[in-house]
């Protein structure tokens, strides 16, 4: 009986440095410290992390579910490269589950949610993104998107959207320090909220469709002017 418990614990370890390897990476790839086309070595990143190779090997082969790495034979593991194509791609399929998430979330959202993202509201208003870094720019929009998707209470539909927003923040990372007006992008985020948590599904949806397309619409600007 105790050798099943330490079993049982020492699995719940190894999922818990799985999981921390799994972020730390991931916001490495996120923010571009890992960039596109980098070789990612699992003793070196072992090494840096302060782990064991088992968990960062688990979280690599996590982050290639979400397609933030690649795995070649007898090559290694890669980060993916941003390719300009692929923000239509993930615009494409972000303009049609946002909305139905935003609506869900309006429509399903607890009142212990909704005043969590009144609590984000008061975060955001109080936001100076001109004095901010890019890690709380960044972090304070996870916040709003990642609210709404737990709002929807949908876990599978949750799931695929944190996959695409990620995907979504790599690229806004390769160009935002040629984006004009940060600040709007982030205090734009109140409306949509305000939407959900007065339950407006309608609205809702059309402010988020609206900020997705907005979000192209300034990558492209910043990538091709």
């Amino acid at each position: 009986m105790a050798v099943g418990v330490l079993a049982i614990a020492d699995d719940t370890v190894k999922k818990s440095l799985a999981e921390e390897a799994y972020e730390r990476i991931r916001d490495r790839l996120l923010m571009l410290d890992i960039k596109p086309g980098d070789l990612l070595n699992d003793d070196h990143l072992a090494k840096d992390l302060g782990m064991g190779r088992t968990p960062v090997r688990e979280a690599l082969k996590r982050l290639e579910l979400d397609r933030l790495v690649v795995s070649y034979p007898r090559r290694g593991t890669f980060a993916t490269r941003v390719e300009v194509t692929d923000l239509a791609f993930i615009s494409e399929i972000r303009t049609q589950l946002e909305p139905l998430a935003a609506a869900r979330a309006a429509r399903v959202a607890t009142e212990g949610q909704r005043e969590k993202l009144r609590t984000v509201v008061r975060a955001i208003e109080s936001f100076d993104a001109h004095a901010a870094s890019v890690v709380e720019t960044l972090r304070l929009d996870a916040q709003v998107h990642q609210g709404i998707y737990a709002a929807a209470a949908n876990p599978h539909l949750e799931d695929v959207l944190i996959r695409y927003d990620n995907l979504a923040t790599r690229i806004w990372c390769m160009v935002l320090d040629r984006l004009p007006d940060l600040s709007h992008h982030v205090h734009e985020h109140v409306e949509l909220l305000g939407a959900v948590i007065e339950g407006d599904e309608a609205l809702a949806a059309d402010l988020a469709r609206a900020h997705v397309s907005g979000f192209e619409d300034a990558v492209r600007r910043a990538l091709f002017t």
